[in-house]
């Protein structure tokens, strides 16, 4: 497997903080907000977490893998390209839209 960029598969994350926890570099960084839902007529709400931002700084990141070992829901995935130089460091920062990826569900 080629170690280049990471991907998130956006519906797959709970938002549980795992990954930005895990990462030896702190390069992780995410927010959430709680919702509730009612599953089934009768059934007790269920509070959930919803994604509202995740970054990655390419300039921090070492590429070990760290977070998408520790993802359980899996969530996160090796991309296959490199993330290309920036002449600017915040052009290193990505977020949702820049590593979104489709479960193909």
């Amino acid at each position: 497997m080629i170690h280049g960029s990471i991907d998130l598969i956006d519906d797959l994350c709970t938002s549980c903080m795992i990954c930005a926890r895990e990462c030896p570099t702190w390069c992780i960084t995410l927010t959430s907000h709680q919702e509730q839902s009612v599953p089934a007529p009768g059934a007790r709400p269920r509070t959930h977490n919803v994604l509202d931002t995740f970054t990655i700084d390419w300039a921090l990141c070492m590429y070990c893998g760290v977070c998408i070992e520790q993802c359980p829901t899996d969530a996160l995935v090796w991309g296959g390209a490199h993330v290309p130089s920036a002449d600017r460091l915040v052009d290193l920062l990505h977020d949702r839209g820049q590593l979104g990826r489709d479960s193909g569900a």
